[in-house]
């Protein structure tokens, strides 16, 4: 007993620093960006936490519960229509809101603690009526926060060059959020719903107090707004078409995207293992989006953000190709990582080039516009194997031509001169 008791303290030692080594290492990684970013990202930590915890509640039998795969389609159907409501209903109030009171933290703040409040209120109505309107708000809540955060980035940063670095970085704050809370939620949804909306609700509660000690936009970016104006405004007029085409570019990324993850979940929806087999699809188009968090920084070194769009859609035509040589789970899931680096890489590209070209207070309108038209584009393609039966491999080699195409129209587009124009 006196030599174990002699050596216990030499792995007690070492565990405490794993894990003060840990706390540095996240502590670093919120704090890389000056204090402001620091506080932004704790917020949006604890956002993502709680949507997925919304997420895990709702979970039901859209997809995997049915084994008849006409009926599968029709809840895919219904999911396609309910995720692109908020948008094609809210978007225009959503435009004339940040046009009128360009306050982002204020929406942050409202945003956090109005889901606070729904899902308190959800956890009374799961087996009623209300539950399509409050996932519905839920949904259109959710957006808004994402909106404001994105456009509060250029005032949340120290440096505002390294704009798509820091968009990266709160990507993969909100990758590792999720992926912390994921088996929390699983777990006590095993118990209820019910407790799984209760943790939920206590973190956006906290996203929104942490959002309190958020720059006040009305002072940090009227300075902004007014070096903005007197040294910028020149440089952002000329890149204003290179905004606009880069966001159909970005949007044909996301179309594309869409429309392979169904096509593939349908190709694998006969199979007995079929939950199995989209979850794998799904880990692999989130590892993908992962990695373009750490991919976007570098290319950011040595690329302007429209060269990033075009390398995002090589990246998924190349991989649809090489797919519709022969497609097994391997390889499906190959191009799910594929899509999900693509994605990554054209958003922050292109999220870095509004937030550069974009005064301040059109910023949360026109990223407004540009979620929307992506969340369309996503719904557009992802409809086409649910409504239409496509052969995998042709639907791979269909994916590559899109790609393929959007390339040239995108590269086309940035060589020939046009007019300038808003965004």
């Amino acid at each position: 007993m006196t030599g174990q008791q002699r050596f216990r303290p030499i792995p007690d030692r070492l565990t405490k620093r794993a894990a003060l080594s840990a706390i540095r290492r996240v502590d670093a990684m919120f704090s890389a960006r000056g204090p402001a970013f620091r506080q932004l990202a704790m917020s949006w930590a604890a956002n993502v936490a709680g949507d997925t915890l919304v997420a895990i509640a709702l979970a039901g039998t859209l997809f995997f519960d049915v084994p008849n795969t006409a009926e599968a389609r029709s809840n895919v159907a219904l999911y396609l229509a309910i995720t692109m409501a908020p948008f094609a209903i809210v978007a225009p109030l959503l435009g004339g809101l940040f046009s009128r009171f360009p306050v982002y933290r204020g929406v942050i703040t409202f945003s956090c603690v109005a889901r606070g409040v729904f899902a308190l209120i959800m956890m009374t109505g799961l087996d009623t009526i209300w539950l399509f309107p409050l996932a519905f708000t839920m949904l259109v809540l959710s957006r808004l926060y994402g909106i404001s955060k994105s456009s509060m980035m250029p005032v949340a940063i120290d440096e505002p060059t390294a704009l798509v670095s820091a968009n990266a970085r709160l990507a993969r704050i909100g990758i590792y959020a999720g992926a912390v809370v994921l088996p929390l939620g699983v777990a006590v949804s095993q118990i209820g719903p019910e407790l799984a909306l209760l943790l939920s609700a206590g973190f956006f509660l906290f996203s929104g107090f942490l959002s309190l000690g958020l720059p006040d936009p009305r002072t940090a970016e009227v300075a902004a707004g007014l070096a903005h104006d007197q040294q910028t405004i020149p440089v952002a007029r000329a890149s204003m078409r290179s905004l606009r085409i880069s966001r159909l570019a970005t949007a044909g990324v996301r179309f594309i995207n869409g429309y392979l993850i169904l096509l593939l979940a349908f190709a694998f929806q006969a199979s007995t293992q079929r939950a199995l087999d989209f979850g794998a699809l799904v880990a692999a188009a989130g590892a993908g989006y992962g990695l373009a968090s750490y991919l976007a920084p570098w290319l950011e070194k040595h690329l302007r953000e429209e060269p990033m769009v075009v390398a995002a859609l090589a990246v998924e035509a190349g991989a649809a190709f090489l797919a519709a040589q022969g497609l097994s789970l391997a390889a499906a899931a190959a191009v799910a990582g594929a899509a999900g680096i693509a994605w990554g890489v054209a958003k922050f590209g292109f999220d870095g080039l509004l937030q550069r070209s974009v005064p301040p207070g059109k910023r949360g309108g026109a990223f407004t516009r540009a979620e929307t038209l992506f969340q369309l584009a996503w719904v557009v393609g992802a409809i086409i194997p649910v409504l239409v039966r496509i052969d995998p491999e042709l639907g791979m080699t269909i994916a590559g031509i899109a790609a393929l195409t959007a390339q040239t129209i995108f590269v086309a587009g940035l060589l020939v001169d046009g007019p300038d124009g808003g965004t």
